[in-house]
């Protein structure tokens, strides 16, 4: 069996403002209806596959069991990190954690935010790969390049070959993003691929390859593995010797370094979509090149992408060229297509400003639904909150603010103080300043309610705990 290793703890700054790093790209729904990182769990499961073990943090950690559970996929193993150390150290301690319990362990190390179209020749390519994966091999996927992109690392193969019925080829070396004129060479060359960062091998050959090339994060990664912490379903990895393993990625800690590598050519279709041309790229256009999504028009525009992300926003390009127009409910990108890869600018210019929109999200998602801030004021605010089926609330007070809560869709139960009661579609329930209360969700179909919040200080760090089924302090 192989073990899926998916890691979905980024932020994909490159498609801002859909995604951000309170709610990256991976859980976002960019091509279809479901997730990206939804289609990557599913094509990375079926009879060879065991259920997946996820590497995320603990912000993701709730909205990973929602989307998993969404698609009917077992959640396997849930690892959480401390902090970020990049995809090395991550690596390291899922092949830790599977050869705990099976020292002859096969994986298979994914990104949860790539487009496959094809998943079933994806898994082909994979079975190419298994037998080398079992001999000691580190195998990598290698995409054969369709365009001279400059956003790719690239995999030199020892020959041109990229027939997917062939055995894996050995690898001549990693190249670094190229410039433009360097990336036509290579594309010209044909004996080079885009690296997807997929691998493929066993739990002792990238423990050893840790050993030979990167020894200094065994011992930091290890102790943090053995001193993990089980909550609530999830695996929480030991902070403090977790924050002494290296930053680093793991083609700079071992597989540049490596010499037992080969790649499993694959060339029916890929994208890691790494900015908003790539979206583009995979997106269904119509003659003139103009792909629109949502509540988007386009009118004598060409090679655009129109995208509105709220129902009631409408997106117009008129006379448009090679231009990107993103909307949500609380920011707009407009862009040259050409400057795609810059969009990341874009966020770190808005951090320097202080603006909210660098990084946080307009819905506020919570292991027990999610909220969307409809109005703000200097003394009052106003949500529109949804609890799912089953779900509830924290026991909670406040210092500095008094809720009015109005059920617009199913059926709350609602504690103040000593007094619990149901409140129905079209009823209404006051908490004054300082009461202990809760919101929970009793009945099988979601509730959906609208807040108004008045007092002095409306941040979402004025909330006293007393219970919390999500153990959240």
């Amino acid at each position: 069996m192989i073990t899926p290793v998916i890691l979905c703890g980024g932020s994909g700054t490159r498609l801002w403002p859909l995604s951000r790093k309170s709610y990256p790209k991976q859980f976002a729904p960019l091509m279809e209806e479901q997730s990206l990182f939804q289609a990557s769990a599913e094509r990375l499961s079926g009879e060879e596959y065991s259920p997946p073990l996820i590497l995320t943090n603990s912000d993701f950690r709730f909205i990973v069991t929602e989307q998993l559970t969404a698609s009917g996929i077992d959640p396997g193993t849930i690892i959480i990190e401390p902090e970020g150390r990049n995809t090395a150290p991550a690596i390291l301690a899922a092949a830790l954690q599977l050869q705990s319990n099976d020292p002859n362990s096969i994986m298979l190390v994914a990104p949860s935010d790539h487009v496959v179209p094809n998943p079933a020749a994806f898994r082909k390519a994979v079975d190419h790969g298994l037998s080398a994966a079992k001999s000691g091999k580190i195998v990598t996927f290698g995409i054969t390049p369709t365009h001279p992109d400059t956003g790719y690392g690239y995999l030199e193969l020892s020959t041109s070959s990229t027939s997917e019925d062939n055995a894996p080829v050995p690898l001549t070396r990693f190249v670094e993003k190229p410039d433009a004129e360097r990336a036509q060479d290579m594309l010209d060359a044909g004996n080079f691929m885009w690296n997807a960062g997929i691998f493929l091998f066993s739990t002792k050959a990238i423990i050893d390859a840790f050993d030979v090339h990167c020894p200094g994060m065994i011992a930091p990664v290890s102790a943090a593995v053995s001193g993990a912490q089980p909550d609530l379903g999830f695996l929480r990895l030991a902070p403090e010797p977790w924050a002494e393993a290296e930053s680093i990625s793991i083609d700079y800690a071992v597989m540049e370094k490596a010499d037992n590598l080969a790649v499993v050519p694959f060339s029916q279709g890929w994208s890691d979509l790494g900015g908003w041309d790539a979206v583009w790229r995979e997106s269904p256009k119509d003659d003139a090149g103009v792909a629109t999504f949502g509540q988007a028009t386009a009118i004598d525009c060409s090679d655009t992408l129109l995208r509105s992300e709220d129902d009631g926003l409408q997106v117009v390009g008129l006379g448009l060229k090679n231009i990107v127009a993103i909307a949500m409910p609380d920011a707009v990108l407009v862009a040259d297509a050409a400057r795609a890869q810059d969009v990341k600018k874009v966020v770190d210019t808005l951090k320097i400003k202080n603006i909210r929109q660098a990084e946080s999200f307009p819905r506020d998602h919570r292991p027990w639904g999610f909220f969307d801030s409809l109005a703000m004021g200097d003394r009052f605010q106003v949500k529109r909150i949804v609890v799912n089926p089953g779900a509830a609330l924290s026991l909670q007070s406040h210092h500095h603010r008094a809720e009015h809560w109005i059920v617009v869709e199913g059926t709350a139960e609602v504690t103040i103080g000593d007094d619990v009661k149901l409140v129905s579609e079209n009823e209404s329930v006051y908490v004054p300043l300082g009461a202990v209360h809760r919101l929970a969700n009793p009945g099988k179909v979601p509730v959906a309610m609208i807040e108004v919040q008045t007092g002095t200080y409306l941040g979402e760090d004025d909330i006293i705990r007393y219970e919390d089924v999500y153990s959240r302090g």
